[in-house]
């Protein structure tokens, strides 16, 4: 199924708001990455910069995205709180609104080893050892929990453990710290099943083809809100290594833009801008239990 449309969602983001603020871990807890500085100043200043493309700075991500990350599969836009990030890292690295151009590339691809189209992606790619074996990350953005979902009629509608997962069959999008999740934290007897994108996944739960779907907190929050009436929360997952899981931009391997896309993040969290957003775009997402 398709996102709603922006006014749709801009009007659950307000009807959720009265809800307390989001739940992953402070901003402030995250240690950042080496940086090369946070502005436009020096060697990350733009005439400096090797980009993809001269004098444009080219951010890569999916097709098609959703809210609250992106607002109606238009990540020019601004909306959602990947495409505010984005925009926010490109002005700290001196670049306008205008000079920003947008890459579709698929989630795989886009973690792949090889040349890039883009000079970061943003698409909430969680960090971890073995993506870095294949690209950069900058500084982590925003720290999350994966969560699993289900139809209200679902026999783990109402699970209260790790262990009433153990019979059900459970999906998520391929390639996935969603899909890591099931593997490794929720171990099922069945294997579970993997889809191409989260469209493909939400369907596959309406249709009763799977009993439960693994998303990242937010865009559980939103499924469950705005796109499938009878879905519900059925809790968050406990973290994979027992460490917070994390989003960064993704670059190149040895990109010599990394350590200026880590300082622009860097300084967005330093200055208060992260938070901000999180409060503008991820208000809603708190109070769902979590399993154990």
């Amino acid at each position: 199924m398709r996102p709603v449309n922006l006014l749709v969602a801009a009007g659950l983001a307000g009807a959720l708001a009265v809800l307390a603020g989001c739940a992953p871990a402070d901003e402030d807890t995250a240690a950042p990455a080496a940086s090369a500085g946070a502005s436009a100043a020096g060697s990350c200043a733009p005439a400096q910069l090797k980009t993809v493309a001269a004098g444009k700075l080219t951010v890569g991500t999916d097709d098609p995205v959703y809210p609250p990350w992106f607002a109606d599969n238009k990540p020019e836009s601004g909306q959602g709180f990947e495409s505010a990030v984005a925009y926010a890292v490109a002005e700290k690295l001196g670049y306008g609104k205008d000079q920003v151009a947008w890459a579709r590339v698929t989630f795989n691809n886009a973690i792949a080893p090889g040349k890039k189209a883009f000079d970061f992606d943003i698409n909430e790619f969680s960090i971890t050892d073995e993506r870095k074996q294949a690209v950069d990350f900058s500084s982590p953005y925003y720290d999350v929990t994966q969560t699993v979902i289900a139809l209200k009629s679902s026999k783990i509608a109402g699970a209260k453990s790790l262990a009433d997962l153990k019979g059900a069959r459970l999906g998520a999008q391929v390639g996935t710290t969603s899909y890591r999740s099931i593997t490794e934290v929720v171990k099922p007897a069945q294997q579970p099943s993997v889809y191409n994108n989260n469209d493909d996944a939400k369907k596959a739960l309406q249709n009763g083809q799977i009993d439960g779907l693994v998303v990242d907190l937010p865009t559980a929050f939103y499924i469950t809100g705005a796109e499938i009436d009878d879905a519900v929360i059925v809790g968050q997952l406990p973290q994979v290594s027992g460490t917070p899981e994390q989003f960064g931009l993704v670059l190149d391997k040895g990109s010599p833009l990394t350590g200026c896309v880590s300082g622009a993040v860097d300084a967005l969290r330093a200055d208060g801008t992260l938070k901000k957003l999180e409060q503008q775009w991820l208000s809603a997402t708190q109070g769902a239990p979590t399993l154990a």
